[in-house]
C-alpha cells in the first residue's frame, strides 16, 4: 500500500510539472510508454529467464521514466531524499537507478520489481532520443 502511496505522490509531483512542460497529449503518450514497455520488458525477461508468469502491480514503471524525464527537462531543480538531502535531479534520479540496479543484482527487497522500475527508464530515455530528439545521459553530464 505505501508503494503505491508513494508513485502516486511522484506522479502528482512530477507529473504535473511535466504535463505542463510537454503538453498533455506527449505525456500521457510517454506515460503509457514508460508504463507498457517496463510491464512487456518485465513479462518478456520472467518468460525467457524461466520464471514464468510473476504478477507485476503498480506503476513503478511508469513513475521511474517520468523522474527521469523531470531531472532531463528540469535538471538544475533539487529533488529532497526523504525530504531531507537535497540533490540535483539528475543525480537523485541516478542514485535511484542505481539503488534498483543493486536491489535486482542483490535480490534484496523481495516482491519489489526493481527490474521493471529501470525498464521503465530505459522505454523513458529511448522515447527521449527517439521521439523528443534528446540525449537524458547528455543532459546529466553536462558541465554547468
Amino acid at each position: 500500500m505505501t508503494h503505491i502511496l508513494f508513485n502516486m505522490l511522484a506522479l502528482f509531483l512530477f507529473g504535473s510539472q511535466l504535463e505542463r512542460r510537454l503538453g498533455s497529449y506527449e505525456f500521457l503518450a510517454y506515460y503509457l510508454v514508460c508504463g507498457l514497455g517496463a510491464g512487456l520488458f518485465t513479462l518478456v525477461f520472467n518468460w525467457y529467464t524461466g520464471m514464468g508468469m510473476v504478477p507485476v502491480v503498480g506503476a513503478s514503471g511508469a513513475i521511474y521514466g517520468l523522474l527521469l524525464a523531470y531531472a532531463t527537462l528540469f535538471p538544475d531543480s533539487v529533488i529532497f531524499i526523504f525530504g531531507i538531502f537535497p540533490l540535483k535531479a539528475p543525480v537523485a534520479v541516478l542514485l535511484f537507478a542505481a539503488i534498483a540496479l543493486f536491489s535486482q543484482l542483490s535480490n534484496t527487497a523481495v516482491g519489489i520489481a526493481h527490474l521493471t522500475h529501470l525498464a521503465g527508464m530505459l522505454y523513458g530515455y529511448l522515447y527521449f532520443r527517439i521521439r523528443l530528439g534528446e540525449d537524458p545521459l547528455r543532459i546529466f553530464f553536462r558541465r554547468r
